[in-house]
């Protein structure tokens, strides 16, 4: 018996993810996978410009799943692209309450985990319980000082909680 509508991978960390969604899926969790899409960005237009296509993160997601024996009939593009966290969860809560799912399994990155429970339970209160999984990543919250990557990564999240704790008055391009 399956015990949640659909398994989410959040953007970004692209093979950790979307291997940990596979993973998942193959433990019989849930019948399907929903992909975000990320916003394009101003290097996405001026490469288009250029001439030259970036292929979507989205895409590459897929590939990883299909390719660790996700069907591809199992797998769902959310139709519309994401500038941030917080617009993530209130577009997958929509395709949720759509589809009448009463439980998702969303998968993010260890240091992203808090951010996805806090802003779940700021902007979908009580609607869609939410499992939050992490993925494999290289991410060590013991020592997440000692590498440039991990220090912005912990910081960006400091900064994204404390946005939400504040009722986001720091808002994204676009929105």
């Amino acid at each position: 018996m399956k015990s949640a509508g659909a398994i989410v991978v959040f953007g970004g960390e692209v093979s950790f993810r979307a291997t940990e969604a596979a993973r998942i899926y193959h433990k019989g969790l849930a019948p399907r996978v929903w992909l975000t899409q990320g916003a394009v960005h101003d290097d996405d237009l001026e490469l288009a410009r250029l001439g030259i296509n970036r292929t979507p993160e989205y895409r590459y997601s897929e590939q990883v799943l299909e390719r660790l024996g996700v069907p591809s009939a199992a797998i769902q593009i959310l139709p519309q692209p994401v500038q941030n966290t917080a617009e993530e969860v209130r577009r997958i809560a929509q395709a949720a309450a759509a589809a009448d799912m009463r439980t998702l399994i969303l998968v993010t990155s260890k240091y992203h985990t808090r951010r996805v429970r806090i802003l779940w339970q700021a902007l979908t209160p009580g609607k869609i319980r939410a499992i939050v999984r992490y993925s494999n990543d290289p991410f060590d919250p013991l020592h997440w000082w000692r590498r440039t990557d991990n220090a912005m990564a912990a910081s960006r999240e400091f900064f994204g909680i404390a946005n939400a704790w504040l009722g986001f008055p720091i808002k994204s391009e676009g929105l």
